[in-house]
């Protein structure tokens, strides 16, 4: 059984039971008895909790809990569907909600993957679950590493079903008949020509026992999953009224704006106090170390106060440049490097003549969230309220408690839209300073960072650096192949921000993700070069499957010339192990016309992850110094899919997102300071630039992959692959110029 398909202890009951555990590390001091937990969800007059899932009102109306973070992934309509499907609702009555802070709402598969990272190498069999069990205790509810419909579909598969088997023992009761006579359809409970409407048995229902296990229908036999049901969360979008966190409004509220100083050991020594009260509406100022901002009747005065009063910074040690983070990626290769993959000798494979080595590199990049980092608090008696579009809710909760000395229990978070998050909104700066004005200003406070703020303090893409090397065998085929990869362990420093297990530095494992080659290769070693660059980096859109990639797929391509093969063929011929893959590059080589002519102007790229398949097609050229996309093919293997319709969005955006990386995006720094304040100063890519785009989907009954990332990894390779076709010149850094 899968990750994907694991079963949740305790599902088949309202409350969860978790046997024993174990601290991830060398410590195992946990208590080993079991422990319960309940659904804490609000209830309106005449709704039902039927499990942590679901409610059900007296009119019909399901509401659908879901415990991950709309970022216009659509998993606030995904999640719903799977759950619809197996209840037999009418998918006109089903409405959702953000779930509370709970462990029944624990991210299991994204906890499983760290847990088996951070323990020590002895423990290592048991990383797995002992990240599992730490997860739930601590209601680690995490949206990120295209987990979502991996993590939750089957859990909300089984509460749909139990919900179903509770509302068909209330009818059975009702009609003196066995409940599994009867069945659910379109908001109804059925027998015969017997009809009962949900919301007339729900209050009936909860009081039954469910059955052992859940009586699980077929995907699709509801006639909703597996359909482009319309999404839960576009009206309000079309229509302007759905509410993000820089809508809220509370009454007596103020406005915040807020200044930091350079990255780094960071005091702030001075500022025009007089100034900030020159401009009207300012209402106060509040510093602390590292950072000013100032109160204000409206966010624009407050902006403009913190701006007038040109605060000054002290900065202990060395600011941190762009030419020394090079230097320190560089010298990352002669330090101590950890080999996570290996296969054979690699090692002796790869001295003497004919050995082919190519070096790549990635720089900094932005996440340019069209939302910036925001968030509401308030001091409401006792109690801290927090407004904040979050990945993490649980962790906000931990670090706004921690930041203002009041305990979680006094601390609630309201996890709002996020107004893209691709891991920025995983980070918790703007709810702790919120926190902290609030409760100096005694008032509610809505603080915003600005667009130039949120670019000069983003935790963006780390910089990245690889040596490639390879040997080819008598049939032209890749004998072995040896990748070190230079960069920050940003995986370990974010989770030391966050309070996860595993922040320690050195060495990861994530910083490799993505870095084994699909192909069949007989002598196979990937390494992590740790580099201390002076500036912290984290969590973006793909993770390391982002530049990884591009690093494979572009080696490939120069041995595939070395090799005087076709780049196709060359692939294919290696791609035994990865048939899903395969059928994925072939159709993709198929669809877009593939000749493998020199001039062509045609790229490809293949690559797994987040337990899904993608090939993409490209053509592109240079046009007047300038890289012109025309075209780009995708196809994907997702395994099972819940609605093709959001699949197919988030490639096409992925694909987008990697033409950014590809063409633009690039982050450099100055004395600490990113050069980069302005949205424009990315280059990033525009309508006039966008190419025609073509997405397939094969058809599978795997169990469902994620997609939200995996068009990102592609998308650069197969461009400069194109490039390289079109011209000759190999582009082996990025942005492609």
């Amino acid at each position: 059984m899968t990750k994907a398909q694991a079963k949740p202890a305790g599902l088949n009951r309202r409350t969860m039971l978790i046997g024993g555990g174990a601290a991830i590390g060398l410590v195992l001091a946990w208590e080993i008895w079991p422990r319960q937990y309940r659904p804490n969800l609000a209830v309106t007059p005449g709704e039902t909790v039927l499990n942590a899932f679901l409610k059900i009102d007296t009119a019909g109306r399901v509401t659908v809990v879901v415990p991950q973070a709309e970022m216009g992934q659509g998993v606030w309509t995904a999640l719903p569907q799977a759950l619809a499907d197996e209840l037999g609702a009418d998918w006109r009555q089903i409405a959702v909600e953000p779930a509370p802070i709970n462990p029944l709402y624990a991210n299991l598969l994204i906890a499983g993957d760290a847990g088996a990272a951070a323990v020590p190498e002895f423990l290592r069999g048991i990383g797995g679950w002992a990240g599992r069990e730490w997860a739930t205790r601590h209601a680690l509810m995490i949206t990120a590493g295209s987990t979502s419909i991996r993590a939750f579909e089957q859990p909300f598969r089984e509460a749909g079903a139990f919900a179903r088997a509770l509302l068909c023992m209330a009818a059975g009761k009702r009609l003196g008949a066995d409940w599994q006579a009867c069945d659910t359809d379109a908001g109804f409970v059925v027998r015969g020509q017997d009809k009962f409407r949900f919301g007339e048995l729900a209050a009936e229902a909860a009081a039954f026992t469910p059955p052992p296990h859940a009586p699980l229908r077929r995907p699709g036999e509801g006639n909703i999953s597996g359909k482009t049901m319309p999404r839960l969360d576009l009206p309000a979008k079309v229509d302007g009224s759905l509410r993000y966190a820089g809508d809220v409004r509370l009454p007596n509220m103020v406005y915040a704006s807020i200044r930091h100083g350079p990255l780094g050991d960071t005091n702030l020594v001075s500022q025009d106090m007089k100034a900030a009260d020159d401009v009207p509406g300012v209402l106060g100022v509040v510093r602390a170390d590292g950072w000013v901002a100032a109160l204000a009747e409206n966010w624009w005065a407050a902006d403009r106060a913190v701006d007038a009063m040109h605060p000054r910074f002290a900065t202990r040690g060395t600011l941190p440049d762009s030419a020394a983070v090079g230097r320190a990626l560089d010298a990352a290769f002669a330090g101590k490097a950890k080999r996570f993959h290996a296969v054979g000798d690699v090692d002796a494979a790869l001295v003497g003549a004919g050995v082919i080595s190519a070096g790549y590199e990635v720089p900094f990049a932005a996440h340019a969230t069209i939302e910036p980092l925001v968030a509401t608090a308030r001091m409401n008696q006792d109690r801290l309220e927090i407004w904040v579009p979050t990945q993490a809710p649980g962790l906000a909760r931990s670090a706004v408690a921690a930041a203002t000395g009041l305990s979680e229990g006094r601390v609630t978070i309201f996890p709002v839209q996020v107004g893209g998050g691709f891991g920025r909104k995983i980070e918790n700066d703007a709810a702790c300073e919120a926190a902290i004005l609030a409760l100096h200003a005694k008032r509610p406070v809505q603080l915003m960072w600005s667009r130039s703020e949120e670019m000069l303090r983003g935790r963006h893409r780390p910089p990245v650096k690889a040596r490639l090397a390879a040997r080819l065998d008598a049939r032209g085929r890749i004998a072995a192949w040896r990748a070190t990869i230079a960069a920050p362990a940003s995986e370990h420093l974010l989770a030391r921000r966050l309070g996860l297990p595993g922040g320690r530095t050195g060495v990861a494992a994530a910083a490799v993700e993505g870095a084994i080659p699909p192909y069949a290769i007989p002598r196979l070693g990937i390494a992590h070069a740790p580099a201390e660059i002076g500036i912290e980096t984290g969590l973006w859109r793909a993770a390391a499957h982002g530049h990884n990639a591009f690093f494979i797929e572009s080696f490939i391509d120069e041995l595939a010339a070395v090799a005087g093969q076709d780049a196709l063929s060359f692939r294919m011929a290696m791609l035994g192990p990865a048939p899903r893959l395969a059928r994925c590059l072939s159709q993709a080589a198929a669809s877009g016309g593939w000749s493998g002519e020199a001039h062509s102007g045609q790229g490809l790229a293949a690559h797994s992850a987040f337990g899904s398949h993608v090939a993409l097609y490209a053509e592109a050229e240079e046009d007047a110094g300038a890289i012109k996309v025309g075209r780009l093919v995708a196809v994907v293997d997702c395994g099972r899919v819940i609605n093709s319709d959001i699949v197919r969005q988030q490639i096409e955006s992925g694909l987008v997102w990697g033409m950014a990386e590809a063409l633009g995006n690039k982050v450099t720094y100055t004395r600490g300071l990113a050069d980069q304040v302005t949205l424009d100063a990315l280059h990033l890519p525009r309508i006039a630039d966008m190419p025609e785009i073509d997405v397939q989907i094969i058809a599978s009954h795997d169990a469902p992959g994620g997609v939200a990332e995996l068009g990102v990894p592609v998308v650069a390779p197969a461009i400069a692959n194109a490039i390289f076709s079109a011209t000759g010149k190999r582009l082996r850094s990025l942005p492609l110029a």
